[in-house]
């Protein structure tokens, strides 16, 4: 029998959406193109991704790369210049304000390095937020939130506001609600950026055993190399396009040396 072709990087980057019944998040061609008076500035140039249900992915790259453009537009906070953004098989590019919000709410959870969470709410107010605007009746809101608190770690926290909890605390508080409405995707900025060495190490467990347990597709922007030993594949851009899109086991974790080839 004759040997397979070898795949090249475009079919790990790319496949036909019509075969893509796992993907939760099709990037194609997408561009993102800011106007400051005369001068255009492109901050996304013909990225192409595909990202797959459950998976825990990396995306790293220098400031001005692109990888917060490319948050945006997936979280459904900016419309690309061009190309499409597909979350589960719908372009989300054709939404309507209303529609974008349902999205927001049901199918993505954040997580932001500052936590923003708000400061006046206890931890259980907080993660119970997001279910009611979702329309989730208080007693089940409750009791959802208590299950996900108990879950991060913070059993005995549930009445303290921000002011009363750890750094670490408060992004555990962070992850919880952003796993309260149980959505397909989380997407996770610098979540470790704020934290010491042993609170980030616990933060990024974390993050990878509710991924492994909830089944949600994380997507996580990081300078964090300790982010690249739990993820299943890592990105690298770069100059607002996607340099590299390999597999875990792919990748020689000698992070130096990972560094010195994305910069060759």
């Amino acid at each position: 029998m004759p040997e397979a072709a070898a795949k090249t990087k475009a079919d790990y980057w790319m496949a036909d959406l019509s075969q893509a019944v796992d993907c939760t998040v099709m990037a194609r061609g997408v561009e993102v193109v800011y106007e400051m008076g005369s001068e255009k500035i492109h901050a996304l140039q013909g990225v192409d991704a595909q990202i797959f249900t459950g998976e825990y992915i990396s995306i790293m790259g220098p400031s001005g790369s692109g990888k917060t453009t490319f948050f945006n537009v997936v979280g459904g906070l900016m419309k690309p210049s061009a190309g499409s953004v597909y979350i589960d098989e719908i372009d989300i590019a054709q939404l309507d304000a209303g529609e974008l919000a349902w999205l927001r709410c049901r199918k993505i959870g954040y997580i932001f390095q500052s936590y923003n969470i708000v400061k006046v709410m206890t931890a259980l107010e907080n993660v119970m937020l997001p279910m009611l605007f979702a329309g989730v009746p208080q007693d089940e809101a409750q009791n959802r939130a208590v299950e996900i608190l108990t879950r991060v770690g913070l059993g005995d926290r549930f009445l303290h506001t921000p002011k009363e909890l750890s750094g670490g605390q408060q992004q555990r508080v962070a992850i919880a609600r952003a796993f309260a409405n149980k959505p397909a995707i989380i997407l996770a900025d610098e979540p470790t950026a704020n934290l010491d060495l042993h609170t980030g190490e616990e933060i990024i467990a974390l993050m990878k055993e509710m991924n492994r347990e909830e089944g949600v597709t994380v997507i996580c922007s990081t300078h964090d190399h300790k982010m690249l030993d739990i993820s299943d594949r890592i990105m690298w851009m770069e100059d607002g396009r996607v340099k590299k899109l390999a597999r875990r086991d792919e990748v020689d974790i000698k992070i130096d040396e990972f560094e010195e080839e994305n910069k060759a």
